[in-house]
């Protein structure tokens, strides 16, 4: 998977934001954007959005670290095991579909929730990185890291609430706050 993420995300768009548009000319443009419907999806549910909101003013404000990424790469929005085929004829792992492709975007790959899921925890993910490579760990990566994940975690808190997992919802406003306390 990290081996094939890594081609993914070397691939260059021709614009930030979803690759069927509205297309941005800079990432920070795209990330406020998406913090802002995010906070608008969340508001037609009926749902608090204010730490979203947080987040995309705290992003507008320093709006310089988000547009250090200057290259838009492919995001998949959700390559990850349970959303590819095998082929059960080979003796080797060898993936002959994707499925879920409609979180595409161009942008920063650390923004992929590839990457999210490749870091949530340390067990077999490790072979990930071995097969990705190294990941930016500079202040203004971690920084970006964390709007990402409020960008991950309002997209979460909208998909517990679709399936009706309103204890699921609760624990995305404490994760939040993790993460708000993070960004101060």
């Amino acid at each position: 998977m990290g081996a094939i993420a890594r081609s993914v995300h070397d691939v260059r768009g021709p614009h930030f934001g979803p690759v069927s548009g509205p297309g941005f000319g800079t990432w920070s443009e795209a990330v406020i954007t998406s913090l802002e419907e995010i906070a608008a999806d969340l508001d037609r549910v009926g749902l608090d959005a204010a730490d979203v909101r947080k987040v995309a003013a705290v992003a507008a404000h320093d709006r310089g670290v988000l547009d250090e990424v200057a290259e838009p790469g492919l995001l998949t929005g959700d390559l990850w095991t349970v959303n590819v085929m095998l082929d059960a004829e080979v003796a080797e792992p060898t993936i002959t579909g994707v499925l879920d492709m409609d979180r595409t975007w161009f942008g920063d790959p650390a923004a992929d929730w590839t990457i999210r899921m490749a870091l949530a925890k340390q067990d077999e993910r490790v072979a990930f990185w071995e097969a990705y490579g190294e990941r930016d760990r500079s202040p203004a990566a971690v920084w970006r890291a964390l709007v990402y994940e409020v960008r991950h975690l309002g997209a979460v808190r909208l998909e517990r609430h679709r399936l009706g997992n309103a204890a699921g919802v609760e624990n995305t406003y404490d994760a939040m706050a993790a993460v708000l306390a993070d960004l101060s």
